[in-house]
């Protein structure tokens, strides 16, 4: 296959994960948080470690002005922590609060609800032939 139709692939991919996403995610944000809020506290809990306004910056891609205004307004409802580092104290990571980690423990739990739905039909050889092409994706394509 040359590179071309592998690109293509992908894109049609990548479109079918957002439209999946979309579906999976539908209706789970909580209604004290806008989307871009909801999407800065994924990004944070995903990571999984320290994330700079930087990284959220350009990961939710917004302007680092606005994500500032938006970690302020998620720390005023006690979801996220600003905690400087020890090293360069100019340098600060954000950290899901134990409020915030549970707010996004709720909304995985839904999500997870909505994915367990989707997959009822599959059967466990499917769900192999998933688990290692999320692996080989993760590996090679989404590092």
């Amino acid at each position: 296959m040359d590179n071309k139709t592998l690109f293509n692939k992908l894109i049609t991919f990548t479109s079918s994960v957002l439209r999946v996403t979309n579906d999976l995610t539908k209706d789970v944000r909580p209604d004290i948080i806008t989307q871009v809020q909801y999407e800065i506290l994924d990004f944070i809990a995903v990571a999984k470690q320290p994330i700079t306004l930087s990284e959220i910056s350009d990961c939710i891609r917004i302007s680092m002005p606005n994500a500032s205004r938006e970690i302020r307004k998620l720390g005023e409802l006690h979801l996220v922590e600003k905690k400087s580092d020890v090293e360069d104290r100019r340098k600060q990571f954000i950290y899901l609060t134990k409020d915030g980690e549970t707010m996004m423990k709720k909304v995985y739990q839904q999500i997870e609800f909505n994915f367990k739905n989707r997959m009822e039909n599959a059967s466990a050889e499917d769900l192999k032939e998933i688990e290692r092409a999320v692996d080989i994706l993760q590996t090679k394509l989404y590092f």
